[in-house]
Order: structure tokens, then C-alpha cells, then sequence
């Protein structure tokens, strides 16, 4: 699967639903690697806003839509583009906006699809940007709740349950794709209660709403409208959803399992999946470089090396490196290390790997900390040689030393000791990929 974008520039207009400011659209495409960016062509000297987990603006602020902005220049409303572009399989475009929201539409997703459609969509030649849930996450709030479960493809389920007779227990479930989109969400419009409308009005909300591009549903039913699908509220839910998920910047394969979920929840499962990710992707050690000069590294100096932060950093100092021959750590062992609290308890024992780690952090530090290697990761490639001779308990110094054995380009192999007081507690060769990061 490659990155895609548009072949060509095209323009779309209407009236932004909760603004009621007509904006005219211009789409262009874009590089590799951009990402989905809006310009406002409307305010001299308009920053690019990036569709993305930073620049979200919090619900409190935007209520009842999804919305970005940095520096004080805002857009509203995105997602039902945000949703057309996911299903389009569209990474990189630029739109130019001369109004603060975009156009409204008919409510749904479909306008979008087809202009972008019509225009034409092209593959990039470079990888499209995957990431496959590991591990489930979840987030709830007054009785809505959303998830997302590991899966090799993905998935949507969607529970609406309403205190109202047409918006009770609508259930529906979807391996989504292009065309699944196209053909059962795309044309899912947004709606709202009659006994909303005029709560939202005096919010300054739904100034250009009406019956035809928003369902209003009343005691008796749909307001002079028809419903296109029976179940058209679930079905709009998770165009809403696809949108907001978008905002992550890269696929998913995963499985979402949502019950009256919207925006604000899903903004929610947004960062805790980016979460994931970087924890994820961060578990090398970066290339950050500090000038030395011989003399010692303290805690700071460290941290500016190694992304590792309390409780996982295990060294104290660096109190000699030699680029490309060696190094020496230390790490004073503590009664208030937290892995005493369950390792022996009763009579603390340092676990054995946490030394390795020690000594491989040590190792990083003499690896990664020059120019050349800026910008790179260690990964662990093997582990050899590895013995542990004494046991190390609260009130030990470990003292790390890591000796240079081959170093490469792309690989390294280091020689490493742990000891106090003069006598080995451990000892390995390790060797490490470094990597692009």
C-alpha cells in the first residue's frame, strides 16, 4: 500500500454548518511524508495547520464537531473530509480554506468523495504509514465508551442507545474499506433532537444547519426529511469516528468497539493510541549528541542521550568515555527501587536482566553519542556470553564498563562488565542495529 494524493488541484465550495459562512475550497496535492494540511488564504500570513493530534482543539472550546488550530487560526468541522480522505486512502493534500469552517455539505461524506473522486487519486511510491494495535485501550464517560481491540484487519462496531424512540439500540458492525465506505457510511448524515436546536442556537451552533443538511429528529419522527438508512444515526457515528481517527496521521488495524461514543471520547482513543505507538517506536535508544571534552556525564547529560526517564533510567553518571573504545557507568542501587518491592521480597536481589539493561544503556551512551550517528536508534540484536556471578542488593554501586569489541556503520558489538567493589556480578556481549530513527 502506497501514499497516495490528488493528481490535481480542483475547488469546492458551500456553507460551513455551524458558522453559516459560505468558504470556498481549494484542493492541491502534496509531497511524500506531508501529511493533511489546511492553509486559511483569509488571514495575511496564515501558518499551515497540520490535521493531526497536535493541533486538536479540546471540546470545550468546539463543541459538537472536530476542530484544529494553532496560533489562533482555526478550522472547523473537519471530519467529515477527514473521513473521505481516510476512506480515499489520501496521506498527503493541502487545502486551502478562505473561511474558518468547511462546508457543510449535504451532512455526510459523500460531496467530498466525489469531487476528490472526479479529480483523480495517485500512489506515491512510498510505503503508506501502518500501525497495528497491540494491546487493548479503551475510554468511557457517562456511560459512553469506546475500545479498540488487536486485529489483522480493520474492524468498526458501533452501539447507538438514545433516551429516544427512533435513536434506541441501533447496532451495527463493518470491516471497513473504500468501498464499504462509499456504499454504507459515506452518505450518513449528521443529525441532531428538535429540542436541541434552539439550545444550540443561542451557543452560536447550527447557523447553517437546516433540513436538508441535518436530520432533525422530533417526538413524531424525522423533521421534512427521509432517512436514507434505517440505522442512517449509527452509520453517521462512525463516519464521525473514521474521521476523528484520521487525525492520528497513519492507519490502523485494529478493532473498534464503540457504545454512544463522539468526538470528545474519540479524540480520547485518538491519543491513547499515538501513545502506544511512540512507546512503541521509542524503544530504541536515540542518538542525541552531547560534547564530552573527557570530562564526566551527570543525570542530565544522560537523559539528553537516552530517552529513558524514572524509573527505567539505570545509570547514574558516566565517568569516562573514549569515543569508539569505551566506557564506564555508574549505578548506585537503592532501597527505594520499585522492582524491590516484588523481586525477593524480604531479602532484595537487583533481577539479573536490569543489570544487562544497565550495562546496555551504558553501551548506547558510548554507541550513539556522536555527530555521525545523530538521529539514529540502538536496537538489541543478541545477547552472548551473559553470566551473573554475585547478587546485587540496596546499598551496592554498580560500576558499568563497556569495551568497544567491532563497530560498524550499522552495527556495533561491546564487551560489558558489572561490578562492585572490584568483583564481576555480571558480564555479556551484546551487540546492537543502528538505525535510521
Amino acid at each position: 500500500m502506497q501514499q497516495r494524493t490528488i493528481k490535481k488541484s480542483v475547488e469546492l465550495k458551500g456553507v460551513g454548518l455551524h458558522t453559516g459562512v459560505n468558504v470556498n475550497l481549494k484542493f492541491k496535492p502534496a509531497p511524500t511524508n506531508t501529511g493533511i494540511n489546511f492553509i486559511r488564504i483569509d488571514i495575511k500570513d496564515s501558518p499551515m495547520v497540520k490535521a493531526d493530534i497536535s493541533s486538536i482543539i479540546c471540546q470545550e472550546k468546539s463543541p459538537r464537531r472536530t476542530s484544529i488550530g494553532i496560533d489562533g487560526v482555526e478550522i472547523h468541522t473537519i471530519e467529515h473530509l477527514m473521513a473521505a480522505l481516510w476512506a480515499l486512502g489520501i496521506d498527503n493534500i493541502i487545502i486551502e480554506a478562505d473561511g474558518p469552517e468547511l462546508p457543510g455539505l449535504d451532512g455526510s461524506a459523500t460531496g467530498f468523495m466525489e469531487i476528490l473522486r472526479k479529480v483523480g487519486i495517485e500512489d506515491q511510491g512510498l510505503p503508506k504509514k501502518i500501525y497495528q494495535i497491540r494491546a487493548p485501550l479503551w475510554a468511557e464517560q457517562d456511560g459512553a465508551m469506546i475500545m479498540v481491540l488487536p486485529d489483522d484487519n480493520f474492524r468498526v462496531s458501533y452501539t447507538l442507545n438514545y433516551e429516544h424512540p427512533l435513536l434506541k439500540a441501533q447496532y451495527i458492525s463493518f470491516t471497513v474499506d473504500e468501498n464499504t465506505f462509499a456504499k454504507e457510511i459515506s452518505t450518513a448524515r449528521t443529525f441532531c433532537l428538535e429540542k436541541e436546536v434552539n439550545e444550540l442556537r443561542k451557543k452560536g451552533l447550527g447557523k447553517g444547519a437546516n433540513y436538508d443538511n441535518t436530520v432533525v429528529v422530533g417526538e413524531g419522527g424525522v423533521i421534512d426529511n427521509k432517512l436514507r438508512f434505517e440505522d442512517e444515526f449509527a452509520r453517521h457515528k462512525i463516519l464521525d469516528l473514521l474521521g476523528d481517527l484520521y487525525l492520528l496521521g497513519y492507519n490502523i488495524r485494529g478493532h473498534i468497539i464503540a457504545m454512544r461514543s463522539g468526538h470528545p471520547l474519540n479524540v480520547q482513543l485518538v491519543e491513547k493510541i499515538n501513545n502506544q505507538r511512540e512507546r512503541i517506536y521509542s524503544g530504541g535508544i536515540k542518538a542525541v549528541y552531547v560534547e564530552t571534552s573527557g570530562r564526566a556525564l551527570d543525570a542530565i547529560d544522560i537523559q539528553k542521550i537516552l530517552p529513558h526517564r524514572y524509573p527505567f533510567l539505570l545509570v547514574d553518571r558516566i565517568i569516562k568515555i573514549e569515543v569508539d573504545k569505551k566506557a564506564i557507568g555508574i549505578k548506585n542501587v537503592t532501597m527505594n527501587e520499585q522492582f524491590f518491592t516484588g523481586h525477593f521480597p524480604g531479602k532484595p536481589v537487583m533481577p539479573g536482566v536490569l543489570i544487562v539493561e544497565a550495562m546496555a544503556q551504558v553501551a548506547g551512551v558510548l554507541l550513539l553519542n556522536k555527530k555521525e550517528n545523530m538521529g539514529k536508534y540502538a536496537y538489541f540484536m543478541s545477547l552472548d556470553n551473559v553470566k551473573f556471578r554475585k547478587t546485587v542488593i540496596p546499598g551496592d554501586q554498580l560500576r558499568l564498563e563497556v569495551e568497544v569489541m567491532k563497530l560498524k556503520s550499522r552495527t556495533g558489538q561491546v564487551h560489558t562488565r558489572a561490578l562492585v567493589d572490584g568483583a564481576v556480578v555480571a558480564e555479556a556481549d551484546l551487540m546492537f542495529a543502528l538505525v535510521d530513527a
